[in-house]
């Protein structure tokens, strides 16, 4: 699998954006499965789709994403990004204390087309608290959960990978083995690699084991996001495009959470 690059490609049109974060390229303007035989037709087929009309006529497909990752991972970054606004906010948590959740949600207007029709996309975004420390007593009902995910968004920084190495044992206790088909890996601070004159490839080779495998597993691969003053505003539109195509292979299917106990 190649991380560093989109899942696979679809085409979607951006049509009145909400802010100026939302603009994108005149040339991303073909109709969702024009250009592979009907495969997105097939793949948002109704029963399939789980969307629902609105008002003036269009439909929404509703998502919801989870973000996970340590302290200092840069998860409300992420979540900002996915979002397009500043709506997360960096928080101080108790290392003995589970945090609450912190949950917003956007809908973006005439994301994509489907069977010529516009239709919205509509993000519920949760950020977890941290990780819990491999020697903290986990609560005995982790309530900040979501009891279904379409999207699980693995935040770990790129400058300090070695301390989200429990991330993926984290995942599958919340999601069961079948969590990875619903992941995408998110590494932050990408910055740093240019600063080293590493590529992306380069970095992954590099990097420790239990991450190059974590890229691996990751239905939807890796996405990198820079530590810039305006990467939530670059960065935000090729996020969303990782969830939305992730969840349409998936079928738009949600994975089912569990209860963690001690």
């Amino acid at each position: 699998m190649d991380t560093g690059s989109a899942f696979f490609h679809a085409e979607m049109l951006m049509a009145e954006p909400d802010s100026a974060s939302d603009k994108k390229p005149a040339n991303k303007t073909k109709e969702i499965g024009e250009r592979h035989g009907g495969f997105y037709d097939n793949l948002f087929s109704n029963h399939m789709f789980q969307a629902r009309p609105i008002s003036d006529g269009s439909e929404v497909l509703s998502l919801n994403v989870l973000l996970l990752g340590n302290r200092q991972s840069g998860r409300s970054s992420v979540g900002n990004a996915l979002i397009g606004g500043e709506e997360f906010e960096t928080r101080c948590w108790a290392s003995d204390v589970p945090g609450t959740t912190d949950c917003r949600s956007r809908t973006f207007r005439r994301f994509f087309r489907r069977k010529g029709a516009e239709t919205d996309l509509r993000l519920v975004v949760t950020d977890s608290p941290p990780l819990p420390r491999p020697s903290q007593r986990r609560p005995a009902a982790c309530t900040w959960v979501p009891e279904s995910v379409h999207v699980l968004l693995l935040v770990v920084r790129a400058d300090l990978p070695g301390e989200d190495a429990q991330i993926a044992r984290f995942a599958e206790s919340l999601g069961g083995p079948g969590w990875c088909h619903h992941a995408v890996l998110v590494l932050t601070h990408a910055d740093c690699l240019k600063a080293a004159g590493l590529t992306h490839a380069s970095y992954l080779s590099q990097a420790p084991h239990w991450l190059r495998t974590l890229a691996d597993m990751a239905g939807g691969g890796a996405i990198y996001m820079d530590n810039s003053s305006d990467w939530p505003v670059t960065s935000g539109a090729p996020l969303r495009e990782r969830v939305l195509n992730l969840s349409a292979h998936n079928h738009h299917s949600v994975l089912m959470t569990t209860r963690l106990k001690t």
